[in-house]
């Protein structure tokens, strides 16, 4: 044996090993590209602190920020027909929808919650936007169906917060179908004299949009949330025309009537909580002719020297057509 070639090599243990470093420790700001340490981003509700810059948050850490105390009962959602069309693009719908449920770990884009904000009782429906872009399927419609169901039976107010690109392409026209059957369901809960609010965050488009996220007693948004129908790009290349600075941000729509209100999303949970206590107060304002005759005060006998002051004009106006002098 050659010791000079032949020899084992010493193993050396390193006093302070060297160790990986994961990925997810640091975040970039889309807006004014920051490096947000991930602790620091989770307690500011995902938004930047430097540029305020709203990014999406999981709807469950949503419904957590919103309920008092963080305390909400989840609401188990129907199941709905899984690809009713058999549809395939480049992909197939069922494999579009496991990938998507592993990623997230939910079965849709929608999660459902009942609790307390400012000691009022209140379901809220948040959207996922993780899920295929939080589209609406038949499963969403069953979602903010069973929501208005729950606020109904509860006698809550429903909120609903939106995060989605529209209908679900890959449903064709039962996603459609959606548009009015949510609508339906938000009129019920309106029958029912419960008020509905809506909050509005990035994006809200589309089929969305053009149903139940615009037809609320109170529409609440988020700092710079892209809110609209079609896509900035459609409009202009259809109407050929640049299009004004800030357009279909919520600030934007704010100035020009079609939000109430835009806050900062540590603000949300008090904004509600201020706007819920004004609206489930129970308002007595009924009309005279629709109370009971026992309710309705009598007219006061006039005494005889009223009667003889009275002008013959407003005497004979007074008298029945049988009373009336031939």
């Amino acid at each position: 044996m050659n010791w000079l070639t032949n020899y084992v090599r010493p193993k050396i243990r390193a006093l302070y090993a060297r160790k990986e470093v994961p990925d997810n420790l640091w975040h970039k700001c889309p807006s004014c590209e920051a490096m947000l340490f991930h602790r620091d981003l989770e307690e500011n509700l995902n938004v930047c602190q430097h540029c305020g810059f709203h990014m999406r948050l999981d709807p469950i850490k949503r419904l957590a920020s919103m309920f008092d105390e963080g305390d909400y009962q989840s609401v188990e959602l129907p199941k709905s027909v899984v690809d009713p069309l058999k549809f395939r693009d480049q992909k197939r719908y069922t494999d579009r929808l496991k990938e998507a449920q592993t990623k997230t770990g939910r079965h849709d884009a929608i999660v459902v919650g009942s609790g307390l904000i400012g000691g009022q009782p209140a379901v809220v429906a948040a959207f996922d936007f993780g899920f295929m872009g939080g589209s609406m399927g038949i499963a969403v419609g069953e979602g903010i169906l069973a929501a208005a169901r729950t606020a109904i039976a509860q006698k809550a107010a429903l909120i609903v917060v939106p995060a989605s690109g529209g209908a679900r392409m890959q449903e064709g026209i039962l996603s459609l179908m959606q548009m009015p059957r949510t609508t339906i369901a938000v009129e019920m809960v309106k029958e029912a004299g419960l008020p509905y609010i809506v909050v509005l965050t990035d994006p809200t488009t589309g089929g969305v949009t053009a149903s139940f996220a615009m037809i609320g007693d109170i529409h609440i948004a988020e700092k710079g949330a892209q809110i609209g129908f079609a896509g900035a790009r459609v409009i202009e290349s259809t109407i050929r025309e640049t299009l004004p600075e800030g357009f279909q941000r919520s600030e934007y729509l704010q100035e020009h009537g079609m939000v109430d209100m835009v806050v900062h999303r540590r603000d949300l949970r008090p904004t509600l909580s201020r706007v819920l206590t004004l609206l489930m107060q129970p308002v007595l304002a009924v009309a005279p002719e629709a109370l009971p005759a026992a309710a309705v005060p009598a007219e006061e006998p006039r005494s005889q020297a009223e009667a003889a002051d009275e002008t013959p004009s407003q005497a004979g106006a007074e008298r029945t057509g049988s009373e009336q002098p031939a």
